[in-house]
């Protein structure tokens, strides 16, 4: 997850952000269209200078104003993507632009989930290859990350389930992203505290070293400060203005791009990862 982007799925801000309703979308007090889209294309300058390919999933109106969140309506490993479905009703639209998006870009398309079961990407870490872990709670549910387990079972991987906290409530949404955030290889900015026991045992098993995020910039970004995009390993872009966790990366031997990102990022609740679909990297 920390391997050079080649291609990444994105969308631009547009109509269907200026026309939501901060309430209806559990937008917070910073939220300003007009701004979050000036924020968005300064990162996405950030995101075509690292050289991925973007593939754009357009606003055309379509009322989906959550969609700039590109990593959770769907998931790629090696063999093809995986359209899931989303745990916010609202988001559920968001998976057929995906499915155009990789059906016109010739990526093979291993399954959907279907019925009741959901998974968000954000809940979805690969720890190595061959093993993905995937949180258990608001936004996806068992029978979900069983579907998924049985589409990625064919080919070799295993998936691991691990349970989260519910800790602001339905609504804030945590998921397993929201307190870790590849760096490189076996190195992960983290929030320990609200990681799963087990996962945070997984990761020590399998070597990681974790860098730990500030509490105080963690309470005060509700988590924002962690969510940082890796464009390659040790190269990360992050939200403007929690220097205590860019310190902690840089130490760690990360060169960390920051960007303004309060009516974007903290408004909305989703960094620069959730704002990025990678579907090629190394």
């Amino acid at each position: 997850m920390a391997q050079p982007i080649r291609r990444v799925i994105m969308r631009r801000p547009g109509e269907s952000l200026l026309r939501a309703d901060p309430a209806v979308w559990h937008y917070g007090k910073a939220f300003n269209a007009e701004r979050a889209i000036g924020q968005y294309a300064a990162f996405a300058d950030l995101v075509a200078a690292s050289g991925a390919e973007i593939l754009w999933y357009e606003d055309k109106g379509d009322g989906l104003a959550d969609a700039m969140f590109t990593h959770d309506p769907s998931l790629v490993a090696d063999s093809g993507a995986i359209l899931l479905n989303m745990g916010k009703p609202l988001r559920k639209g968001e998976v057929d632009g995906h499915e155009a998006i990789y059906r016109a870009a010739g990526i093979p398309i291993l399954g959907r989930l279907t019925g009741s079961g959901t998974v968000e990407g954000g809940d979805c870490v690969w720890v190595d290859e061959r093993t993905l872990c995937i949180g258990r709670g608001v936004r996806s549910n068992a029978e979900g990350i069983d579907q998924v387990r049985r589409l990625l079972a064919p080919h070799g991987i295993s998936v691991l389930s691990f349970d989260l906290p519910l800790w602001q409530g339905e609504e804030a949404c945590l998921h397993l992203m929201s307190v870790i955030s590849p760096l490189a290889d076996k190195l992960a900015l983290v929030y320990a505290p609200l990681l799963p026991a087990p996962f945070y045992q997984l990761l020590k098993e399998k070597g990681y070293t974790l860098v730990e995020a500030p509490e105080d910039e963690f309470m005060a970004s509700n988590g924002l400060n962690l969510n940082v995009l890796p464009t390659k390993p040790l190269d990360v872009i992050a939200v403007a203005g929690f220097d205590k966790t860019k310190a902690a990366m840089e130490k760690a031997g990360c060169t960390v791009a920051t960007f303004e990102a309060d009516a974007l990022c903290i408004a909305c609740e989703g960094g620069p990862t959730c704002l990025t679909r990678p579907i090629l990297r190394g």
